[in-house]
């Protein structure tokens, strides 16, 4: 089944949200990350169908903050396709004992959105994206920690996109190879959040997979 491109939704934190604008400005809403890069590509490539992208990532968001708003950010849109990338800001709360990391929600919030998405959405095709981090800026103090949960939660998206059907895009191996060419922060400028060229690597990744995949966007 392929997604006849119409409206297609990137969703998550503030990797997905790149800085965009919170207004209809086309220059801006879809920010400068790998949404953006994405949107770009499939946009030339697909003008004559004119699909629409919708660009809500939230900076600072975890699943569960997705979980809250997917009514007004998600089901109001209307997507034939959607794409998450959330689990870090779960993680970060975490690893610094932040009030708000006091349980772990990923988990349970993640399979809540899915099974309401399927539920009132069957037919929209579902991407999960990987998690990731390296080793510089702000995960090298507790690394150790950052990797045991960050890789909890990999295997946890890993599942979690086998049982409800979704295609799934792997990337911590993407930006380990990236380190055979530049360092970790060139990439993750802190560990974390990708400058320009990690962007890239993201979304060479999502179109290489999304792309060969049941829900290739045609």
């Amino acid at each position: 089944m392929s997604i006849h491109s119409s409206v297609i939704l990137f969703q998550g934190d503030s990797i997905t949200d790149g800085g965009r604008s919170r207004n209809d400005d086309p220059n801006h809403f879809l920010g400068h990350g790998y949404a953006y890069l994405i949107s770009s590509k499939l946009g030339v490539e697909l003008a004559a169908k004119q699909p629409t992208f919708y660009n809500r990532g939230i900076s600072g968001d975890r699943a569960s903050d997705l979980y809250a708003r997917w009514n007004e950010d998600t089901f109001s849109l209307k997507p034939d396709l959607i794409s998450i990338l959330i689990g870090v800001n779960d993680a970060w709360r975490t690893v610094n004992d932040e009030p708000s990391g006091v349980t772990d929600r990923l988990g349970r919030a993640y399979r809540h959105l899915l099974e309401e998405t399927r539920e009132v959405m069957p037919n929209t095709g579902l991407v999960l994206m990987e998690p990731f981090i390296l080793k510089t800026g702000a995960t090298v103090e507790c690394w150790d920690t950052w990797q045991e949960l960050i890789g909890q939660y990999q295997h946890l998206v890993r599942e979690l996109a086998s049982e409800f059907g979704a295609v799934w895009v792997p990337l911590q191996q993407t930006f380990n190879d990236a380190l055979e060419q530049a360092d970790a922060a060139y990439w993750l400028w802190d560990g974390v959040h990708p400058t320009a060229a990690g962007h890239e690597l993201i979304a060479r990744q999502w179109l290489s997979v999304v792309q060969n995949s049941p829900l290739a966007i045609d």
